[in-house]
């Protein structure tokens, strides 16, 4: 059973702390009020709980609820109601089986609102650094049509969808970023504290060096002097280029540079239809107007450029026109999602046509991201193996001048 914490005046007049078990914030206060117990506050305990255990505020806990464990608990709230057992018997079975965790506290704060008679979007709505808009606003189309469990079906699947192609760009990139940062610190390791000894050691003994060497030596010795400089540099544009990219017009131009970018380019924009289209998918199959669907998931699509054109095909398909059409004439969209949405104009099953294009180019990002890992892999390869034979290089020469001239 759920345990609520509460805030009680006491026989001294002073405040007291306890805490209680009850099925819900109303049952809790029933208790209390049979037992005389006058309660100046009552919360769910799990929330608080969390809240001393990181001494951090409710809403800082509520942003590190992961994905994946949200998309598993919808999956299973879906299960549930399937399965015909009511709204809030369900979400109690959902906080008794998410136990301590942060979520649980969520869902338990959520069924009580509902028990008390609010909507479960209405409810929801309290906790935006869990749920997004279009959750909501899925949720809300959902009950107003009775077919909640199906949208929560769908919402899971798409989180789910999501996470699994966001994990698997991940770990095609983890090896050449591993790769990278290993690199610079060996060769910044080497100029740092291996190169001056052994220029030292070559200056000592006062002979012509051979112009790698020299290269060599003045890299090094570069390296050291201005090693703050060197370091803060690439700091201090990162950080301008982060400032930048919050501001609108930094925003909108850093987006259009990435579809631009000959490598990276067809990857953004893939990842953009990609988001775009199942996002669509899924809120027309939810029930809701092809106007409110659009200007839903077009938020989520993750790039400004993208955006605005489908912002540009909501306002002309408002006045009639047909989704294909508006969306042939921006240019960006490929040829296949516009006639896959053509597709399914005609057919009636536009939402079908939408989910297919989301399902291929998932695909096409899972095979270029691989594509480019193998291309990356190589160069870093070479790259790292030039610049440490040059430092091999520029070292043996002048050990081989001194034995010659010994022989």
């Amino acid at each position: 059973m759920p345990v609520f914490r509460y805030t009680q005046l006491g026989g001294t007049g002073h405040k007291e702390r306890s805490t209680i078990d009850a099925t819900s914030v109303a049952d809790a206060r029933r208790r209390l009020r049979a037992a005389g117990v006058h309660v100046l506050e009552i919360t769910d305990g799990q929330i608080d709980v969390q809240h001393q255990l990181t001494g951090q505020p409710r809403t800082v806990g509520l942003r590190k609820i992961k994905r994946r464990d949200l998309s598993t608990a919808i999956w299973q709230l879906a299960s549930l109601l399937h399965a015909g057992i009511a709204l809030v018997p369900a979400l109690s079975a959902m906080v008794e089986q998410l136990g301590n965790r942060p979520l649980a506290g969520v869902f338990g704060q959520i069924r009580d609102k509902v028990n008390e008679g609010t909507s479960l979007a209405k409810a929801m709505e309290e906790y935006p650094a869990v749920f997004s808009e279009i959750f909501i606003s899925m949720v809300s189309a959902g009950e107003a049509t009775g077919t909640l469990e199906n949208v929560l079906s769908r919402l899971a699947e798409m989180s789910e969808k999501r996470n699994n192609l966001t994990n698997k760009v991940k770990a095609a990139m983890a090896y050449p970023l591993f790769m990278a940062v290993t690199g610079v610190a060996v060769v910044g390791f080497i100029f740092s504290f291996v190169i001056p000894s052994i220029a030292k050691l070559f200056l000592e003994m006062n002979r012509q060096l051979p112009w790698p060497t020299i290269m060599l030596i003045g890299i090094s010795d570069f390296t050291q002097r201005y090693f703050w400089v060197l370091l803060a540099v690439p700091v201090a544009f990162a950080g301008a280029l982060v400032l930048w990219l919050r501001t609108t017009a930094g925003r909108e131009t850093w987006d259009r540079l990435k579809l631009k970018c000959p490598l990276l380019g067809g990857l953004a924009l893939k990842m953009a239809v990609s988001r775009f289209s199942r996002t669509l998918a899924v809120l027309l199959a939810s029930g809701l107007p092809i106007v409110e669907a659009l200007d839903l998931a077009r938020r989520v699509i993750g790039n400004s450029a993208v955006s605005a054109v489908v912002e540009d095909a909501k306002d002309a398909i408002s006045h009639g026109e047909r989704i294909a059409n508006s969306f042939r004439k921006s240019g960006v969209f490929p040829p296949i999602v516009i006639h896959m949405i053509a597709a399914g104009e005609k057919s009636g099953s536009i939402e079908e046509g939408l989910a297919n294009v989301a399902d291929v180019f998932d695909n096409e990002v899972e095979t270029t991201v691989k594509a480019l890992t193998s291309l990356l892999e190589p160069l870093m390869i070479v790259l790292l193996g030039t610049i440490v034979g040059f430092i091999v290089l520029a070292i043996l020469l002048p050990i081989f001048d001194i034995n010659q001239a010994i022989v």
